[in-house]
């Protein structure tokens, strides 16, 4: 028997923020529902879609309540599918991988991301896993605001699509096969490839 999951792809609503780093987790999501054909809907605290992986329940949810405030949306989500902590994945950019990593855990600490913070605080858990998508951090200091809600350079692009095929492939790997299997196949980095002499 199937079961509901919830995969929540964090970012910030607004076409100004639409190719920017800290939206690594609605492009996922993006990514995602045009290779199955499946459409978002606006729905409360964001935008949803809805399909069946094996015989289980996926809701797609892309916040609309910012980046700071997921968990608001979050919560109403999970209350509402009657999806519990461990059926939840979270899928954010991060700032202490390089660009090109991706890394899936079970559970763990917001590592300083607002978004992640804000739904541990709300659904009152950190056992919850997430799907983080390095972004890297080549900025000066003081320059983190500016780099997070910039957007990608040409060579950071090249690499996206297959980045974002990759995480919704781990994605599902979690729902379909569970948190270890899918670490242990999909836990690397995407390099750009070598330059032709």
């Amino acid at each position: 028997m199937g079961a509901n999951f919830l995969v929540a792809g964090l970012g910030n609503i607004g076409a100004e923020y639409a190719g920017t780093r800290h939206n690594m987790g609605f492009m996922v999501l993006d990514a995602w529902a045009n290779a199955s054909d499946t459409f978002f809907n606006i729905d409360r605290y964001g935008s949803i879609a809805q399909l069946r992986l094996k015989g289980n329940a996926v809701t797609l949810l892309k916040p609309s309540t910012y980046m700071n405030l997921s968990g608001k949306a979050v919560r109403y989500w999970m209350e509402k599918l009657k999806v519990t902590p461990d059926r939840l994945l979270v899928i954010s950019d991060d700032l202490n991988l390089p660009y090109g990593t991706i890394r899936l855990r079970k559970n763990g600490s917001s590592g300083g991301h607002n978004g992640l913070e804000n739904i541990a605080m709300l659904i009152g858990t950190t056992e919850y896993a997430r799907l983080r998508l390095g972004i890297g951090h080549e900025f000066a200091k003081g320059g983190q605001v500016d780099f997070v809600l910039g957007e990608l350079d040409e060579g950071e692009r090249e690499l996206l699509p297959d980045i974002l095929s990759k995480s919704a492939e781990a994605a599902k790997a979690f729902i379909v096969m569970g948190p270890d299997k899918a670490m242990s196949m999909f836990n690397t980095r995407i390099k750009a490839a070598p330059a032709i002499q």
